[in-house]
């Protein structure tokens, strides 16, 4: 990663004391190798350089482009450089040394504002383009690295992460309360609905796929690109779907290992982060280098309460994993003493806001922690396999054959699942029949209550805002089809992904890269046919043909358990319950808390577990109410 920074005005110069000093100060402050800074009359571009890749190592930024006098600040590796360098007609003897950002401003020069739809991977860049008197900049389709702005109209600052825009004169942490409203409304793991704003009133975000334009005091952002694809891919075979999949998978690895330091992976039981592992372990073995693994098991003293069909700890299957892939170095970390509650603040302050995914948290900062330690550049992950690799559910594709009335193929699906499962054809076909035709009388209550006092929902307005989107709080029929293509078009889910994955970072020194989100892998996934996911009684049915192989049969094929990480954390809250309790009763008697908070809801839970814990309670909305309140407290208390 790299934190870039800078800052334009209508009219010049920029005074040292009128910001850019500050500004500079605060972005030195992150890890790096480098840091630089470019000014003239108008602009000031600053970069704290973090060198990753090959070419990185004898890059400087800000850079500016002699010929053209554009001068651009990147936090990107572009994964697509042979490609750019052919349609940009770039001579070879100069391709091996071009680094990303010299690559950008070529597009940039090539096709204008049009640029970013031409780039592959992992960006966020802002360049000034003194001739035309602009500021340009733009974010990857998946959200992967972060850009934030305050645009005034005599000004425009910018920078990776909100902390350092702080540091300018005037500048205040005052609540943005349409935000927070979404955050305390919304029952499911997102935090809002609207892309483009942040918890704070006067800073905003650039959503993923999208650019900016800045002109004499004029801001323009527009979408720019999405990873659903126009056209359908039909080809000739089930094996050709399967090696032109495996092609691009592979290719989406490999530019994922375009580094100088040492790679890591975070590596589970299952198919996405075992994929991703097994295709990065055979390419580093071609150069002589090694994967180092880190896997996330509970604490020694946990018990598991969950179900046979459900891991609690992967760690049997993980080893079966290394053994059968070879050129790993597994690390089995239980981070001991941390718990959900221990890391609430450092989390804030790293991702800049309050958070849902609590239950993770910790043990993702952990190995953060730990692969910077260890000197790691790059960390793959596979967090997006489920909608793209590793996608395809047997009961919502046979709801559709049945809604399509296509019985000799349901009839043989049901038929070859039953006993890859060891079970009945006719369970099966009540789990179908309830998918395809919910029950819908009822009352419907979301699976946990929203937090939000109901004095600041209806000054606000939020549920009226909510009530056009899927977000849990009414009823919502599945489509198999559209849910994906959905999932891939909801910039709040991507960006509040992306943003998890770059802030977690930024503070270490690694890059966070997934390799299941590379846009022509996703592209592809989208545009083959369904019946490629979902086959001879197989869900998730491409992924599994396509690592024959490179994953043990026992993890290949399983279809029988599931890891589920994190389902220790209310094991680990057990020692801090009582601390946890006394916070909740300052929350409560806090009147600024009420004034955004449920109380009553935050009492009325307190009330269900005034007994304790038990650690069989991972799943209970009303120990979800009260950490979900306890985080939004504490972001509360860092605001002026």
């Amino acid at each position: 990663m790299s934190v870039i920074a800078g800052m334009v005005q209508t009219e010049g110069p920029l005074r040292a004391d009128g910001g850019p000093r500050a500004l500079l100060e605060a972005i030195r402050a992150y890890p790096g190798d480098g840091f630089d800074a470019w000014d003239d009359e108008r602009a000031m571009l600053a970069c704290r350089l973090l060198r990753i890749t090959p070419e990185s190592v004898r890059e400087r930024q800000p850079y500016r482009d002699g010929s053209s006098g554009i001068t651009i600040v990147a936090d990107a590796i572009i994964d697509n450089r042979v490609q750019l360098f052919d349609m940009l007609q770039v001579e070879r003897e100069r391709r091996s040394g071009m680094t990303d950002s010299e690559l950008i401003v070529l597009a940039y020069r090539k096709w204008g504002m049009e640029a970013p739809r031409y780039l592959i991977g992992d960006f966020a860049f802002v360049l000034w383009d003194a001739d035309n008197r602009q500021l340009f900049g733009a974010r990857d389709l998946l959200g992967s690295r972060t850009l934030y702005y305050r645009s005034e109209p005599d000004r425009f600052t910018f920078c990776s992460v909100i902390e350092p825009l702080f540091s300018l004169p005037g500048m205040r942490k005052k609540l943005c309360e349409e935000r927070f409203a979404e955050y305390l409304a919304i029952p499911t793991l997102l935090d809002a609905v609207d892309p483009h704003t942040t918890y704070y009133e006067s800073i905003r975000q650039l959503p993923p796929g999208h650019a900016f334009r800045w002109s004499d005091g004029k801001l323009a952002v527009r979408r720019y690109g999405s990873v659903v694809p126009e056209n359908r891919i039909v080809l000739g075979s089930d094996g050709e779907y399967v090696e032109a999949f495996r092609d691009i998978y592979r290719e989406a690895v490999r530019a994922r290992l375009r580094t100088v330091r040492p790679v890591g992976v975070t590596l589970s039981g299952g198919l996405d982060s075992g994929s991703v592992s097994a295709l990065a372990a055979r390419l580093l073995a071609q150069e002589g280098r090694s994967l180092q693994a880190y896997s996330y098991v509970p604490e020694p003293d946990f018990v598991d309460w969950t179900p046979r069909s459900v891991q609690a700890d992967e760690s049997p299957a993980i080893r079966t994993v290394i053994d059968y892939i070879g050129n790993i170095r597994g690390s089995f970390l239980d981070f001991a003493g941390r718990s959900s509650y221990t890391e609430i603040d450092e989390w804030i302050d790293r991702i800049e806001g309050p958070y849902k995914n609590f239950e993770n948290a910790f043990w993702i900062k952990g190995i953060h922690e730990e692969a910077s330690r260890q000197g790691v550049g790059v960390l793959l992950t596979g967090a997006r396999g489920n909608y793209s690799v590793s996608w395809g559910s047997t009961v919502a594709y046979y709801g559709m054959l049945l809604k399509k009335l296509r019985w000799l193929r349901l009839y043989r699906e049901m038929t070859l699942c039953g006993k890859q499962l060891g079970t009945s054809r006719k369970r099966i076909a009540r789990a179908v029949k309830r998918q395809a035709f919910p029950d819908k009388g009822g009352d419907f209550a979301p699976d946990v209550p929203p937090i939000i006092a109901p004095s600041f929902g209806s000054r606000t307005g939020v549920f009226e805002k909510l009530a056009d989107f899927d977000v849990g709080l009414k009823p919502a029929e599945y489509d198999l089809m559209k849910d994906r293509d959905n999932y891939f078009n909801n910039l709040s889910v991507l960006g509040m992904q992306g943003t998890i994955a770059a802030k977690a970072s930024y503070r270490l020194g690694i890059w966070e890269r997934d390799a299941t989100s590379d846009a022509r892998l996703i592209r592809f996934c989208l545009a083959i046919p369904v019946e490629q996911y979902v086959k001879d009684g197989f869900g998730r049915a491409l992924i599994r043909r396509a690592t024959e192989g490179l994953l043990p049969d026992s993890v290949r094929l399983n279809q029988r358990t599931r890891g589920i990480q994190g389902m220790d954390w209310v094991h680990r809250i057990r020692p801090q319950w009582p601390a946890i309790r006394e916070e909740l009763d300052r929350l409560c008697r806090d009147e600024r808390a009420a004034r955004y908070l449920d109380v009553e809801q935050v009492k009325q839970s307190m009330s269900r577990t005034r007994s304790g814990v038990k650690p069989e309670q991972a799943d209970d909305p009303n120990l979800k109410v009260l950490m979900r309140a306890l985080i939004a407290y504490r972001f509360l208390q860092r605001l002026e």
